[in-house]
């Protein structure tokens, strides 16, 4: 295991210490992607309880922010900084005296040609068969119509998409894997507690997509913390995130008119 890996055991806290961790955690999943979870998990109960099946609904990942395209941008580069900010925030929450956070959990350019070579399998081994997963999750009804991007995006849409597909990597790799495993760990939890609760977490992040995301997220939670335990480095896990999320916002329009009964928004 490389020396910047997570620790191998929880080192031994005192109960005050402990408190101070379990209420950082509780505090910072309130303003991120707890927050956003317990959003998603009501936005499926209430999909779930209208008279429209799920399958025939439908959900807006990148919506236009403005009619008129420049202010659009401006909106969305908003968008992306300030979500990069709560990145910034728990990077410096795990900053301590005398170290790199970044180095530590292993976010940094170091080894960035074995991290893009993990990165990019990563990608592979989630994406295809991610995408089988959505499509008979559509087909049986269990998922809402995932609008990736507009049908009838600009070619200047292309690198917001790219932005916001690098913030989502950032956002759900730093937190759910780098932060609350540090965190966790520190409190005494057991590396598969962490593992399976986090993939939960983010499982619950994406229900507003359906049960079909919930267990894809589920599925790539694990697959994601086992990898981080293994190599101890969070890098791999942004690219691949990143590359699954550029693939889907780009290419959503091209999917949407080859598989419309797959991609296409709901009627």
């Amino acid at each position: 295991m490389p020396t910047d890996a997570p620790p191998s055991g929880p080192t031994p806290i005192t109960p005050a210490a402990r408190t101070r961790w379990i209420w950082e955690v509780s505090l910072v999943l309130a303003i991120s992607v707890g927050q956003s979870a317990l959003y998603s998990v009501l936005s499926l109960i209430r999909a779930s309880l209208r008279t429209t099946p799920i399958g025939q609904q439908q959900t807006q990942l990148n919506p236009a922010q403005d009619a008129e395209a420049l202010w659009d941008a401006f909106y969305r580069l908003l968008s992306v900084g300030f979500a990069l900010a709560t990145v910034a925030l728990v990077i410096y929450l795990l900053w301590e005296p005398g170290t790199n956070a970044l180095r530590r959990i292993g976010l940094d350019f170091t080894r960035f040609g074995g991290d893009l070579g993990r990165g990019v399998a990563l990608a592979a081994i989630i994406g295809i068969p991610g995408l089988g997963l959505y499509a008979l999750a559509r087909v049986t009804g269990f998922n809402v119509a995932v609008v990736a991007s507009p049908i009838d995006s600009a070619w200047w849409a292309v690198p917001l998409l790219v932005l916001s597909a690098m913030r989502a990597g950032l956002t759900e790799e730093v937190i759910f894997i780098a932060y609350l495993f540090d965190r966790l760990r520190r409190i005494g939890w057991s590396w598969w507690t962490i593992i399976l609760s986090t993939a939960a977490l983010r499982g619950a992040y994406h229900a507003y997509q359906g049960l079909g995301a919930v267990l894809g997220n589920f599925v790539m939670g694990i697959v994601f913390g086992w990898c981080y335990k293994r190599w101890g480095r969070v890098m791999p896990l942004v690219i691949a995130h990143t590359l699954l999320d550029v693939v889907a916002f780009v290419g959503y329009p091209l999917a949407a008119s080859l598989w419309p009964g797959v991609f296409a928004p709901a009627s």
